[in-house]
């Protein structure tokens, strides 16, 4: 569950010098920022993230027939845990990935040394121990489901200890570390079902699957290129695959997706209404493939990524979030 949108370097310069300063002279708060606005901009993620938990929240009441969301302090606890989980996931992700980076993605924030792996391990810890400090200040009761979350992000970053061996099994590469939306999705329903001393709504299952289905259509959305734009040792599904076998697997997990979300709406009786507005979705998502397959362009490919960002927070504010909202304002 990764979207970026890249920005420019801005290069400050010396007052008494006509010389860019050095990366290791500029400040750290500086460096980080422009890092997030390129491996992990708040405008963006912080927007998908926080549809993503109010939507697994409020599916979780309307699966109770509950019209009333939970307080304002469990959903602002719930968002920053959230929004800062997905944070970790990207700095684990930075390490993984460091070696093909230096390779083959120079123009990366870590390969051009506009911060190291190691700054970011620091700043991770501190965001790990302000996890940890407030949650055990708000609601301790939601730990055992953040350990979980947190347990299989750490077996993630030793990529379950059998890393070979999972590079050259693809599918259960991404299986395995989709995985991770879904358990966030637990964590973040519980400050529903869980602090309300409830046992989680069966329909939750289908949700969870829709989240996981969800993660795997940004995946392969991210990774579909034009054919010019395909980079020797960067690991693309229209480069493993072929371009039109990339896109009739998008269609076909987008295909799978709408499913599982009729399954979700009908459990929780949404209105025939939620229904349509599913289909007519997936209608249009599939316009950017339809499009890519004629025109194989870099704008077209992008139009992919897009349309696959636009599809998850659809998906999640149809099912748990619009109506959860009306009823909370009315």
């Amino acid at each position: 569950m990764h979207f970026s949108f890249l920005k420019l370097l801005k290069i400050r310069v010396h007052s008494n010098l006509s010389e860019p300063i050095p990366m290791s002279q500029t400040p750290l708060y500086q460096r980080f920022w422009q890092y997030l606005n390129e491996r992990f901009p708040l405008h963006s993620h912080g927007i998908l993230i926080s549809a993503f938990s109010f939507s697994a929240i409020g599916y979780s009441r309307l699966s109770q027939q509950l019209p009333e969301f939970i307080g304002w302090e469990k959903f602002l606890v719930c968002i920053f845990n959230t929004v800062t989980l997905f944070f970790l996931l990207r700095v684990f992700d930075e390490h993984k990935d460091a070696e093909d980076d230096a390779l083959y993605r120079s123009e990366l924030p870590v390969p051009r040394g506009l911060i190291s792996l190691k700054e970011l391990r620091n700043i991770a810890w501190f965001v790990f121990a302000a996890q940890l400090i407030v949650s055990a200040l708000t609601f301790p009761k939601m730990l055992p489901l953040y350990a979980l979350a947190i347990g299989y992000l750490l077996l993630m970053g030793k990529e379950f200890f059998i890393k070979d061996w999972l590079k050259n099994h693809q599918f259960w590469y991404v299986t395995s570390h989709m995985l991770i939306i879904p358990l966030i999705d637990v964590y973040a329903s519980g400050y529903d079902w869980k602090l309300s001393n409830n046992p989680a709504p069966f329909g939750l299952l289908y949700f969870f699957g829709v989240s996981f289905m969800n993660g795997i259509v940004l995946e392969l959305g991210r990774k579909i290129r034009a054919p010019h734009d395909e980079k020797p040792g960067v690991q693309t599904y229209s480069a493993m695959l072929g371009l039109r076998k990339a896109l009739w697997l998008w269609m076909f997990v987008l295909l799978g997706t709408l499913i599982l979300a009729i399954l979700a709406a009908d459990y929780a009786k949404l209105t025939s209404s939620v229904l349509t507005a599913l289909v007519i979705y997936f209608a249009l998502t599939l316009i950017a493939a339809a499009l890519h397959f004629k025109f194989k362009s870099s704008k077209t490919a992008k139009g992919v990524e897009i349309a696959s960002g636009l599809w998850t927070i659809l998906m999640y504010l149809t099912l748990g979030g619009i109506l959860t909202a009306w009823q909370w304002i009315s």
